[in-house]
């Protein structure tokens, strides 16, 4: 059984923050005129007198809002609302296809750690800019709903792939696993813990890279020796140290990379059940069966990715993926042409043009593109919960002084398959209902499908 889970026991974390300002000029006593004479000023040479006005007061700062996106397709469902493939019709970026994620704010308000995490995921689009994490193009919002405009990754998900496959060859699952290092090591190192790694959550451009998507699980302001106690993440995919309770940090993100690099070459992660109890058992005790067929390699990146004790698991020091990234798993791998892109990607999704949509499920893409009216529009003074969630990317604006360009953009979420597949059936807690999660066709949700389910 696998389920997502997010239950904060205490808030036990130690954070470490900067208090310093970088905005700041120290000067000295007798450098400081407390009384300066304005005119003096704006009449001296040199100094140039421009009038305020609407042409030069956040110039190009284009708006963005429902009315300037067509839906064109559904490509994902979930809890809190739709994932639209759209096509902007105004402004420089007219006709690029996006992917718009619609939350309604009814159902995210209900509960503080949903608002939270919808809060710190759209921060940290804004803030984390990587060629292997999807990019926030904009973000806007309405009475009753919020919307993040995020590029279209026209590939789909990892997860449709390597269900498809069965098991990933060595040399293709090296491909993918060196970009998802690199992404998860830019994370780390702006003190975010990713914790929701998992096929799913792994989407493919048109050449057939990858980029990391949904952030609702993450943690920031996480430093070496920080810990959290949040219960959170995939059952499956979840380190011991978060099931136990124990207090976790960065070290999550590489047991779950062992457990999705398990995946990829045997078809299933290692340790799997019929329920959920049986499965935490599996993780918090179970042995590791390593098939005969794995190179010696491979087997050993494995088992030191999947240490029980943090401080034996490889990644867990100071110097976090570089410890991976040397290992001899990788000794073909020049970290340089990855960051680069210049690897040549295993898989090359078959499209027929930039809108194209058949790496989704059809069960999301053959339903009617609406964007249902919200069934409440929040007080004011609920609304300003969701304050300063407006965005536009910087790309935007630096565009709106030079020749439009076609962004090949790519898609935020989740069409799960349909039909046989050799890996092993899981399950997905949502909305109180169990629902199969992979493998059977039964939809997993979308970007937003996370609504948080707590136990006894």
């Amino acid at each position: 059984m696998a389920a997502v889970f997010d239950i904060e026991l205490h808030d036990a974390d130690t954070v470490n923050r900067d208090e310093s300002d970088d905005d700041v000029i120290e000067i000295g006593e007798e450098e400081y005129d407390a009384n300066p004479n304005v005119n003096e000023i704006t009449d001296s040479e040199g100094v140039e007198t421009v009038p305020i006005s609407e042409q030069n007061v956040n110039r190009g700062r284009e708006r963005a809002g429902p009315q300037d996106f067509e839906l064109c397709k559904v490509i994902g469902k979930g809890g809190y609302g739709k994932v639209f493939q759209v096509r902007k019709i105004t402004g420089n970026d007219s006709g690029t296809i996006f992917a718009m994620k619609v939350l309604r704010k009814a159902s995210i308000i209900r509960n503080q750690k949903d608002t939270a995490h919808t809060k710190a995921e759209r921060n940290i689009l804004e803030a984390v800019k990587h060629p292997f994490i999807v990019d926030l193009m904009y973000a806007f919002q309405t009475g009753g709903k919020l919307y993040l405009i995020l590029e279209y990754m026209c590939g789909g998900e990892l997860f449709r792939h390597l269900n498809d496959e069965g098991i990933f060859l060595e040399e293709t699952a090296c491909f993918y696993l060196s970009e998802i290092i690199l992404a998860l090591q830019h994370l780390h190192l702006q003190g975010i813990i990713y914790r929701d790694l998992k096929p799913e959550n792994i989407l493919l451009d048109a050449e057939g890279h990858i980029k990391l998507t949904d952030f609702g699980l993450c943690k920031e302001h996480i430093q070496d020796g920080t810990v959290t106690h949040t219960f959170c993440g995939t059952i499956e995919y979840m380190a011991p140290e978060i099931l136990t309770r124990s207090g976790h940090g960065k070290a999550v993100d590489w047991w779950s990379l062992g457990t999705l690099m398990y995946d990829m070459l045997t078809g299933s992660p290692p340790f799997t059940s019929d329920n959920r109890k049986k499965t935490i058992e599996k993780i918090l005790r179970g042995k590791l069966n390593l098939p005969q067929y794995l190179t010696p390699d491979s087997r050993d990146l494995i088992r030191k990715l999947l240490k029980r004790q943090v401080a034996q698991r490889l990644g867990s020091g100071p110097s976090d993926a570089e410890q991976i990234k040397n290992h001899l798993f990788f000794k073909h791998i020049n970290w340089n042409d990855v960051i680069s892109r210049k690897l040549e990607p295993p898989f090359r999704p078959t499209l027929a043009s930039e809108d194209d949509v058949s790496q989704f499920d059809k069960k999301f893409t053959t339903s009617a593109p609406i964007d249902s009216p919200a069934e409440y529009t929040l007080s004011e003074s609920a609304n300003r919960v969701f304050q300063g969630f407006t965005y536009v990317a910087p790309s935007i604006l630096e565009d709106m002084y030079s020749q439009p360009r076609v962004i090949n953009a790519r898609s935020p979420r989740r069409g799960n398959m349909r039909g046989f597949s050799p890996r092993t059936t899981h399950f997905h807690l949502h909305n109180n209902h169990v629902q199969n999660h992979r493998h059977n066709g039964v939809g997993h949700g979308n970007v937003e499908d996370t609504e948080m389910i707590e136990i006894g």
